[in-house]
């Protein structure tokens, strides 16, 4: 019998690819895009991570989600030293989400209010992402607009607290493994990362639509 973390991943894996292979994420990863599109990109994650970290503080303590918040992980930080460099000091006055970026910043909010084990649908689709393919947009990033390595504009990808990123990862399988949930809630976690990728993809496809090529 698989392991929960395995029935996740292979669960959500034809979506992953949908997300990876986007036309925004394809364009923007093959260098077709300017540094706008990258920094428009970075505004939308900004109120993703907004709502996932808002809730943070409150969900350490529930035995559901508490093993999971852990402050190596927080991006919130990184995401507006990175902000202030693509949009300048005053890039909060700026700052506006995508019809598709509130959808989703209001379902991680709402399950961080009511479903902690779909906070962690959430919390797992976007941070382990981050931690995996979010390495490759950080070095065509800094390729391709010459960004510092690891430095101002690319932060958000730097987990300067996590020196091996494939033991954390397994430990964090490990937590979802041993999650506190019988079956059914199980499948409602599944169903729900399923959805949380459903809303990332959205968010990429409004962004295609924001920044289409040329023909």
């Amino acid at each position: 019998m698989d392991s929960f973390s395995t029935v996740i991943r292979t669960a959500s894996h034809e979506q992953h690819v949908n997300a990876n292979t986007s036309t925004f994420m394809s364009d923007l990863l093959g260098g077709r895009l300017g540094v706008d599109a990258y920094a428009r990109y970075t505004e939308q994650l900004w109120f993703v991570y907004e709502a996932l970290e808002a809730a943070a503080g409150r969900l350490a303590s529930d035995p559901v989600a508490g093993p999971f918040i852990r402050p190596e992980l927080m991006r919130l930080p990184s995401l507006e030293r990175d902000l202030a460099h693509l949009r300048g000091p005053a890039w909060r006055a700026s700052l506006s989400a995508l019809p598709t970026t509130r959808a989703y910043a209001d379902r991680v909010r709402e399950c961080a209010g009511r479903w902690p084990a779909g906070y962690v649908a959430h919390h797992y689709t976007r941070y382990l992402g981050d931690l995996s393919g979010g390495q490759v947009l950080r070095d065509k990033a800094e390729r391709t607009w010459g960004f510092a390595k690891k430095g101002d504009g690319v932060r958000f990808y730097v987990f300067e607290q996590i020196p091996n990123p494939a033991a954390f990862k397994r430990e964090y399988r490990d937590l979802l493994d041993g999650i506190r949930a019988d079956d059914l809630e199980k499948q409602r976690v599944v169903s729900e990362c399923k959805r949380a990728f459903a809303l990332n993809i959205a968010l990429l496809q409004e962004l295609g639509e924001e920044f289409p090529l040329s023909a």
